[in-house]
């Protein structure tokens, strides 16, 4: 069972998102809190799995409350849940320690996968976020991964960039998602990184 936790202030989005939790097999959803302020009171006692994260929050913003959460809820991993695609605040939430970014629009179906990659190790991110991620990443100074990844590795860092889902991949090249998820290990390994972000960076961003 997957203890989730979510940090919205509005009361709509935020009942929706517990009501989808509860409603689905292998989560589970007991802590919703309006403003950063209580998840700080509370999250450092509970230690949820993950925690939905809105940005835009009354008081203490999203960015700064998972910044401050990292320091305290060890494995806890962190998702922001916004409407901006902006590339300040994007790079802000990854900073501060959020190993997912999804926008609000996204389906529920894809938010429960998220949530569940996440738990797994995985960084999900809304398609178009993770086209942000990448465009920004794309340098003339990054590594060359053709010295270090296999023909079928770069394969899925590439689909890995265009914010494909293991599934999705899994489908495009005709293999097991448990296959994707090996794969994906061996990538990480290889670059020596703990989520996508950060082989992105590896491979197409500064050193």
């Amino acid at each position: 069972m997957i203890k989730v936790a979510i940090v919205e202030d509005i009361k709509e989005i935020r009942v929706g998102l517990q009501m989808l939790i509860n409603l689905s097999e292998g989560f589970s959803c007991e802590e919703v809190y309006p403003n950063a302020e209580m998840a700080l009171e509370n999250l450092p006692v509970t230690k949820p799995d993950v925690v939905l994260m809105d940005i835009n929050l009354p008081g203490i913003s999203g960015i700064d409350c998972v910044r401050q959460l990292k320091l305290k809820c060890g494995d806890t991993q962190f998702i922001m849940s916004t409407v901006y695609e902006d590339d300040e605040n994007i790079f802000e939430s990854l900073k501060a320690g959020a190993t997912g970014y999804l926008l609000k629009k996204t389906q529920p179906a894809r938010i429960l996968e998220a949530i569940g990659e996440v738990y797994q190790g995985g960084s999900p991110m809304s398609a178009q976020i993770a086209r942000r991620v990448i465009g920004s990443f794309q340098k003339e100074d990054g590594i060359d991964a053709s010295a270090v990844l296999t023909v079928k590795e770069k394969e899925i860092l590439k689909a890995l960039s265009k914010g494909l889902r293991y599934k999705e991949i899994a489908s495009n090249l005709n293999i097991s998602v448990e296959t994707v998820r090996s794969h994906t290990r061996r990538i990480y390994e290889k670059l020596h990184v703990q989520s996508r972000t950060e082989a992105l960076n590896k491979v197409y961003g500064k050193n």
